[in-house]
């Protein structure tokens, strides 16, 4: 049952890539569906990206674990902040000041916007060098899963899953993506919803599972030794706030047909948001009713990525793993998707088009952004197949890394007239270098404080820059915030 369900999943995947082919015939219909996008497919886009495997495998067992219920509040956090605020206060501003200055891609916008030369290529450089790490370590943990339902090795696994990934979004690109992110969305918030309930039916019911959660809680990790409530705000910010400054996830802006589509995108993303974000955070809590300490590795470390897939193979039946496998198989791609999408971006539209070949025709850009992403999903298998441990590293600083150097000048780039070229290249360095050495000198536990950090600093660099520097002509100011709001 298991396996027909995936062979169906996988087959309809690669229809919809011949069917986005054929609605593909520009560089601006491959990277942003020729912003004719609407409300539902923008908002279950931008919301399968967010979610991806590495939050219902990895970091929602350690955060359930780590947290308890407490976790949830990172669950407010990304449905209210990450999601409804940032389509109602981002959405409209960037769909239309993207649209005045003709930028398809975050370094784009940001070269135009502040008249910065070289500002694409910075930008261009740190897409690709955390993005593409960082889409490898959506597959982290999903190889036990296949091992142990299809008995099939996590190579194997790997290539499949990749492959199909890589098909769909060579031969669709935008269209693709956005139509299977909405049919993976309802599958996400279907098996979410799932978990809860089975863990919630062999709990006794909701009120008695959050009264057991919280006493194993407890018992497992004493009042002295939880994690203090500074490093929980800190989370919440830096998954939260982050994703305003992720590329992937602002390119879900750029996309959508109309701008008085977007307070319903918005609405629809926080729905589902709440959801999913809920369910996956709620399940890693309740891990504590099912185990009394955490598995480990072989070299005796907590294994985290295995908490939930644990809890699943042993508490869910063998007719509801399909859909399980499916909600994380489909978490996976869709991540996947707009990560590569992204990081090939980089390459074709913001080096290769706006430094070596600036008249490159169109139907030339289209192909070198499907042989791009070709190569960037073969980099991305190559990096989730040998886990590299300067490549582990780079993951875990990618989301401080990307947010602190995007964040800030990208805001101020929306809703500030007096920011400048030198405040926001300070900002981008300080905000990478504060991340990046934070990071380095606390170590990874504390990561989310340093991500925070690095996140918050340039807010304070560009305005003090700002005001001593020039600011962008009077022409491109005009162009840029050619709308009434």
């Amino acid at each position: 049952m298991t396996l027909i369900c995936l062979i169906i999943f996988l087959f309809l995947m690669v229809l919809v890539g011949i069917w986005g082919m054929k609605k593909t015939e520009t560089l601006g219909d491959f990277l942003l569906g020729g912003r004719s996008i609407g409300p539902w497919f923008s908002a279950f886009a931008y919301a399968a990206t967010y979610f991806s495997a590495v939050l219902f495998i990895g970091f929602a067992g350690k955060i359930g674990w780590g947290f308890g219920l407490r976790g949830l509040w990172i669950a407010a956090g990304n449905a209210l902040i990450g999601s409804l605020l940032a389509w109602w206060i981002l959405g409209r501003r960037t769909r239309r000041m993207t649209k005045n200055l003709e930028a398809m891609t975050m370094p784009e916008f940001l070269q135009e916007r502040y008249e910065g030369k070289y500002i694409k290529m910075f930008g261009a450089v740190i897409t690709f060098v955390f993005l593409i790490p960082y889409s490898a370590s959506v597959f982290k943990g999903l190889g036990y899963l296949f091992q142990v339902n299809f008995n099939i090795s996590y190579d194997t696994a790997l290539l499949v899953m990749i492959g199909i990934t890589g098909l769909y979004l060579v031969l669709g690109g935008y269209f693709a993506v956005i139509l299977t992110d909405f049919f993976q969305g309802i599958i996400k918030i279907f098996g979410a919803s799932l978990m809860v309930w089975v863990i919630v039916s062999k709990s006794g019911g909701l009120s008695h599972t959050i009264n057991a959660i919280s006493l194993a809680y407890n018992q497992h990790i004493p009042v002295a030794k939880q994690p203090g409530t500074f490093l929980l705000a800190c989370l919440v910010f830096m998954t939260s706030f982050g994703a305003w400054g992720m590329p992937q996830m602002v390119q879900k802006f750029y996309s959508i047909k109309d701008e008085t589509m977007i307070k319903t995108a918005a609405i629809i993303t926080f729905l589902f948001a709440a959801i999913v974000s809920f369910a996956a955070y709620f399940v890693g809590a309740s891990a504590h009713l099912f185990y009394d300490k955490l598995p480990l590795l072989a070299n005796g470390k907590p294994a985290f990525d295995r908490i939930i897939p644990d809890l699943l193979i042993h508490q869910l039946p063998e007719s509801l793993m399909a859909i399980i496998l499916l909600l994380i198989l489909s978490a996976s791609m869709s991540t996947l998707s707009s990560l590569i999408l992204v990081s090939a971006s980089a390459i074709t539209v913001d080096l290769h088009k706006g430094y070596i070949d600036p008249h490159q025709p169109k139907e030339k850009s289209l192909g070198m952004m499907r042989l791009f992403s070709g190569l960037f999903i073969i980099l991305s298998y190559v990096l989730a197949r040998y886990q590299f441990a300067f490549i582990v590293t780079l993951m875990a600083l990618s989301w401080g890394a990307v947010a602190g150097s995007f964040l800030a000048p990208y805001v101020y780039g929306l809703f500030w007239k007096r920011a400048t070229r030198a405040g926001v290249w300070l900002g981008m360095i300080t905000g990478l270098v504060t991340s990046v050495s934070l990071f380095f000198l606390w170590g990874q536990d504390k990561s989310p404080i340093a991500s925070s950090i690095g996140m918050i600093v340039p807010f304070f660099i560009i305005p003090l820059v700002s005001m001593f520097t020039k600011p962008p002509s009077q022409a491109t100011l005009d162009k840029a915030f050619n709308f009434k709001m």
